[in-house]
């Protein structure tokens, strides 16, 4: 069961853009240390595209999507962000928001072995971004 209620996606064509949403429950917003997003193509394992360490406010970007792709939390801190401009078809793909929470792991954001899941232990039910020529 999703522990992250994800919300936005669907179709766009290429050079479009499109914003995914996800709400983090309200007992735990202050006991977060990380949250990302991670992508799921056909045919490929999960990959990390972009992260957000809450502690320092650093970021990862993933390369196929740096300066494309921002990654952002509203001043609530309950609702995190990925904003996708400029898409590209290779852009279809199966998103998943994920937070670290309770310290899961020791906290390490940006540890990015087997699709995250080192890392987060809270995740998303998952949408679909389609993007077309």
């Amino acid at each position: 069961r999703a522990q992250l209620e994800q919300s936005g996606g669907g179709s766009a064509q290429a050079g479009g853009s499109l914003r995914l949403s996800c709400a983090v429950p309200q007992r735990r917003i202050s006991d977060r240390s990380c949250m990302a997003w991670i992508r799921q193509a056909p045919r490929e394992e999960r990959e990390v595209i972009a992260a957000l360490d809450l502690r320092d406010m650093s970021t990862y970007y993933a390369d196929s999507v740096r300066g494309r792709f921002t990654i952002s939390q509203d001043n609530d801190k309950a609702t995190l962000y990925l904003q996708m401009d400029n898409l590209l078809p290779a852009d279809t793909a199966m998103y998943f928001c994920a937070a670290n929470v309770a310290g899961y792991g020791g906290s390490r954001c940006f540890d990015l072995r087997d699709g995250g899941r080192h890392s987060y232990n809270y995740w998303g039910q998952g949408t679909q971004v389609t993007v077309s020529t």
